[in-house]
């Protein structure tokens, strides 16, 4: 228990985690106050038994220093619970938040292999779920569960002042209750990794059935795909009963012991009294503290059934932070005007692997700026790899690339990135205004720059066509444009962003023959001036590159002009037969 409860400090930052120690220490003040009232009980008992035993005079001071202790205990109670109720809230939530923050923060900077490896629903699991529990469920039960020790504590402590006989007999009935809640703690133990599991196997398959929406129904695999959905969340909901079934026997036991412990004080107190050993007043407020003392304890008890399940989403949270980033640390070597930057781009006898799956092969490539590059090649020869080393979304396995003459590795990552931009074959829009998507890259922009940049683009006619212009919120991912809009957007964010390196990936494979003529002319503007790579499989935006570079199973199998390429009668001559013979094909 305890070393759930250093991990959980420990997951929080220092702020909150001073939040956290504050509310401990106003906590104890708290158990201080509630225990008071056993005092107040204490004093009226006295002063009334006194009266009508020992014949006594009722005092009216007895009274009111009986109504004072109380409402001290009440008023101190309630501005204690409240100070640490908010401290705590706001320590959770707060933590919640950050935590999300660097979790996104960290995953930029993780190499592109990791999300590869692991599944969009792990990722959304610890950044929802684990996250919603840390900032809600962990700190309502951890804070419970050390709130009902202390205050149980505190009024035992205070027990050994009025009779140590009684408080012997709470203290064993607060081990024994901890005996059993550590069974508690113990039947929840293996299924709660169960829980955390089937969460993000939830939330994975609901991703990929709302993703793959469209090829479900275009199959007719509604039925396949749904049995499959239910079977998971039917897994996740057996989980969820079995961790409940497991609970309820010990938490009935827990409180029973509780009840119990209670009963005991009472039958020992009543002894002690007949045996003549224990005052009439101090008889009857241990009576009233038996009924008491376990509420708190009891109330932490039930929660700490959840320990386990907080402990492992803080365990999963912290290892996604501990997972080892590429090294961001560098030199600003961006130059402050981009088009005033040597774009140069050398890849050195580069080698690169997936595991243990070579993708990359001892390929060497030297592109000079202001130079189109074209990478052609079968499916599943490494083109894409081989960009995204250039870009250096993964380090290389042997050799190095170099922008203007320097090692990528040596550039800090944020500056790297200025020097590139990117349009891929699948866009990706943000759920947020056009005019936000568009300057993406340089958030402060203006608007008179958003609709420069939209109008190189040419995409500023069908923006202004829309209910809200460019105000106009889309859907995420852009699902509520066409594919040949979603691009050009994506090259008015490319054109904003004004890198001195564009690397295409296969920009145009998808788009209809309406939308090519704009795109292509958008193209050329973003392409200006630019080190351009494109990886393409069109024959009109290959033929004209100063350089196309055939690569097939990872290695260069050609490399030269059209012209010259064409001669060889190799991959790239077949290419561009297939190509012809494509475009000729007529219905």
């Amino acid at each position: 228990m305890f070393s759930t409860l250093i991990k959980f400090f420990n997951f929080c930052d220092e702020e909150n985690r001073k939040k956290f120690t504050g509310s401990i220490i106003v906590g104890i003040f708290n158990s201080l106050f509630m225990a008071l009232r056993i005092g107040a009980v204490a004093v009226m008992l006295r002063g009334v038994i006194g009266t009508a035993i020992e014949g006594k005079p009722f005092e009216t001071k007895t009274i009111w220093l009986s109504f004072a202790i109380m409402c001290v205990s009440i008023i101190g109670g309630i501005i204690t619970r409240k100070v640490t109720s908010m401290w705590q809230c706001e320590g959770g939530y707060r933590t919640c938040a950050k935590k999300r923050i660097e979790i996104a923060e960290h995953l930029r900077y993780l190499p592109m292999g990791y999300f590869n490896e692991n599944s969009l629903g792990e990722i959304t699991s610890v950044t929802t779920n684990t996250m919603e529990s840390v900032g809600d469920v962990a700190t309502r039960a951890v804070m419970m569960v050390f709130q009902g020790l202390l205050d149980t504590s505190l009024i035992i402590l205070m027990l050994f002042f009025f009779d140590w006989r009684i408080a012997l007999v709470a203290l064993a009935g607060f081990g024994l209750f901890e005996f059993v809640n550590l069974f508690m703690r113990l039947a929840v133990k293996n299924i709660s990794a169960d829980k955390i599991r089937d969460d993000a196997a939830e939330i994975g398959k609901v991703l990929e059935y709302i993703q793959g929406i469209a090829e479900v129904k275009a199959y007719n695999l509604v039925g396949k795909r749904s049995r499959e959905l239910n079977e998971v969340i039917n897994r996740r909901k057996k989980t969820l009963l079995k961790m409940e079934m497991r609970c309820i026997p010990v938490s009935n036991i827990q409180s029973l012991v509780a009840k119990l412990s209670g009963v005991a004080m009472m039958i020992t107190s009543l002894y002690f009294y007949l045996a003549g050993s224990m005052a009439l007043a101090d008889c009857a407020t241990m009576l009233v503290c038996s009924f008491m003392l376990f509420n708190a304890l009891e109330a932490g008890g039930n929660y700490s059934a959840l320990l386990r399940t907080i402990d492992l989403g803080v365990t999963k949270a912290s290892a996604i932070l501990a997972l080892p980033t590429m090294n961001i640390a560098g030199n600003d070597i961006t130059s402050s005007n981009p088009r005033d930057n040597s774009c140069l781009i050398e890849a050195n006898s580069i080698d690169f692997a997936y595991d243990k799956r070579k993708i990359i092969d001892d390929i060497s490539l030297s592109i000079p700026e202001h130079s189109t590059t074209a990478i052609v090649g079968p499916s599943g020869g490494g083109k894409t790899t081989f960009c995204h080393l250039l870009a250096r979304f993964w380090d290389v396995d042997k050799g190095k690339v170099t922008l203007s003459g320097k090692d990528v590795r040596d550039y800090n990552m944020d500056d790297l990135m200025k020097n590139y931009s990117f349009v891929f074959q699948n866009v990706y829009l943000f759920h947020d205004t056009i005019a936000n998507n568009i300057r993406f890259g340089q958030p402060e922009a203006p608007m008179e720059k958003v609709i420069d940049a939209a109008k190189k683009a040419c995409c500023h006619d069908f923006i202004s066509a829309l209910p809200n212009g460019y105000d106009t919120v889309i859907g995420e991912g852009g699902a509520s444009l066409s594919g040949g809009e979603r691009q050009r957007i994506s090259i008015a964010r490319a054109i904003m962003k004004d890198s001195p390196i564009i690397i295409l990936d296969e920009a145009t494979a998808n788009v209809d023959p309406e939308n090519e003529r704009d795109l292509m002319t958008a193209i050329q503007e973003l392409t200006k001036e630019k080190t351009v790579i494109m990886i393409a499989h069109r024959l009109k935006t290959v033929r004209n590159a100063d350089q196309i570079v055939v690569i097939d199973k990872g290695r260069i199998a050609e490399q030269g002009k059209h012209g010259e390429l064409v001669k060889l009668g190799g991959i790239y001559s077949r290419f561009i037969d297939s190509r012809k013979e494509a475009v000729s094909w007529k219905l």
